[in-house]
């Protein structure tokens, strides 16, 4: 297998409902800190670089959430900017897998592609990369591959894929065995997933799959004519000025479907699984935390700042307020800065249930938090009020935001500490500790640290409309679009 031909296309536009409240939809699970230092999708392009050249990744992620996906990819891998694959609506992983694999094929038909979600878990990296490249072999000669995983106990949470005859010339005593694909079963009930268990030729599928990019296009072109159409749109219209309108238009006439829903589980020829022991989780809801988080003698996963008195099996989370708890049992208790979580464990699957109510509701508890991050640093909501909000911003060292203007709001500056210099209209000065400033509406402004200490202001805005989609950019450091 030629590596300078192996690329990885991390999945990172999931909202992460089932970890709610500390994933919210513009700040999901990917970009959450939930094993050690580093947070899911760092971890997860660490993990491909073991695979792939570091030149070769590419992540695909929605619109609004690629602030933060650059932000955090910058800390592990310098992702050149069309290596970040932009999608104007969530629509499956079907989508988002031909988006990718049409920028790879138009780049190297020979491309094989690893595609990996940025939000699961892989343990063992160094077995993950060998059996890359013994599936990427596979996908040279034109198998469809998909990493299962040994079904251990009998899990209604996942899909599940039977082996049929082993592959021929795949079995040998110092590799991984690879497997025609029998049939895919969707998330059975647990009186099937124990049958599937002692059967022993079921495996859970992992959603990590191995092939050709040229060869995902043309199950696509049979199997899902329309986004083929749509996807062949994009690729005409790449670098030209209507590939960002041709995008959004192709995106509103597709509909929602899985890779594995809408292709793989169709097609019935050349789908290969290749069995991996690479201690893989998909991290699906807050009870698998006890799965790759260590657990004190009660059995209980404890983080953050947390007091505990004869709880057993449970899950204490605490963002930043003292949490305190007294002999529970089989709980999740999970806080944060504007919501709090309390739910037996036997009922995780149903946090989605709230998230949902939320947006119903049209409340902003499912989609951000009050501290949001942005390249230039982060800004917390103190207050949110019938026409105003008040923030406090944090601008990073030598950092500095757009140049910009707002249509239907003014906003107040006040120094807290470090130096600001401002932009306002056609004046540009500089403010210490204690002074303020006022920006008018529809005025093109800019707030910058020189300094090389976090300067920290506190904003109030005033206005009939005071949501964060009210920007016009004129100028971004970090190619952002209004």
């Amino acid at each position: 297998m030629d590596p300078s031909s192996l690329y990885s296309v991390i999945l990172a536009g999931g909202s992460g409902s089932r970890f709610w409240p500390l994933s919210r939809e513009l700040y999901p699970k990917q970009l959450l800190k939930l094993i050690g230092d580093e947070t899911m999708l760092q971890r997860t392009l660490r993990c491909a670089m073991k695979a792939a050249s570091p030149d070769h990744i590419y992540v695909v992620t929605h619109r609004r959430q690629s602030d933060a996906v650059r932000m955090q990819a910058t800390a592990v891998i310098s992702l050149p900017s069309d290596h970040i694959l932009l999608e104007p609506q969530a629509k499956n992983t079907a989508a988002a897998v031909g988006l990718a694999a049409m920028a790879l094929n138009r780049k190297d038909p020979e491309a094989v592609m690893v595609v990996m979600p940025a939000d699961h878990v892989i343990l063992k990296s160094s077995v993950f990369a060998r059996a890359v490249r013994a599936a990427s072999r596979l996908a040279k000669e034109g198998w469809l591959v998909t990493f299962g995983i040994k079904a251990v106990q009998p899990e209604t949470g996942y899909g599940y894929i039977r082996r049929g005859r082993p592959i021929s010339g795949r079995v040998s005593n110092r590799g991984p065995v690879a497997y025609q694909v029998s049939r895919f079963t969707e998330k059975p009930d647990r009186a099937t997933a124990k049958r599937y268990l002692s059967d022993g030729r079921f495996y859970w599928n992992s959603g990590i799959f191995v092939w050709k990019a040229s060869a995902i296009l043309e199950a696509i072109r049979k199997l899902q004519p329309r986004l083929y159409r749509g996807l062949s749109s994009i690729e005409a219209a790449m670098g030209t000025p209507e590939e960002e309108k041709t995008i959004e238009n192709v995106y509103d006439g597709l509909k929602t479907v899985s890779v594995d829903y809408g292709i793989l589980e169709r097609l019935h020829k050349n789908i290969a699984v290749l069995p991996v022991d690479m201690g893989w989780s998909d991290v699906g809801s807050w009870t698998a935390i006890e799965q790759i988080s260590p657990t004190d003698s009660m059995g209980n996963v404890t983080v953050g700042n947390v007091i505990d008195l004869d709880s057993r099996n449970s899950i204490l989370y605490a963002d930043k307020r003292l949490v305190a708890t007294i002999g529970l049992e089989d709980v999740v208790v999970v806080d944060t800065e504007d919501a709090t979580l309390v739910c037996h464990k036997s009922r995780v699957q149903d946090v989605r249930k709230v998230v949902e109510t939320l947006r119903q509701r049209n409340a902003e508890e499912h989609l951000v938090h009050r501290t949001v991050w942005r390249p230039w640093g982060s800004y917390t909501v103190l207050e949110n009020g019938d026409r105003y909000k008040i923030k406090r911003i944090v601008v990073n060292p030598k950092a500095r935001l757009s140049l910009q203007l707002h249509h239907r709001r003014r906003e107040h500056w006040v120094v807290v500490s470090g130096a600001a210099r401002v932009t306002c209209g056609e004046r540009v000065y500089d403010l210490g500790v204690n002074e303020s400033t006022y920006i008018p509406m529809n005025t093109k402004h800019r707030l910058e640290n020189p300094g090389v200490t976090p300067l920290q202001i506190i904003e109030v805005q005033n206005g009939d409309y005071l949501g964060e989609d009210d920007i016009v950019r004129f100028q971004d450091d970090y190619g952002r679009k209004a």
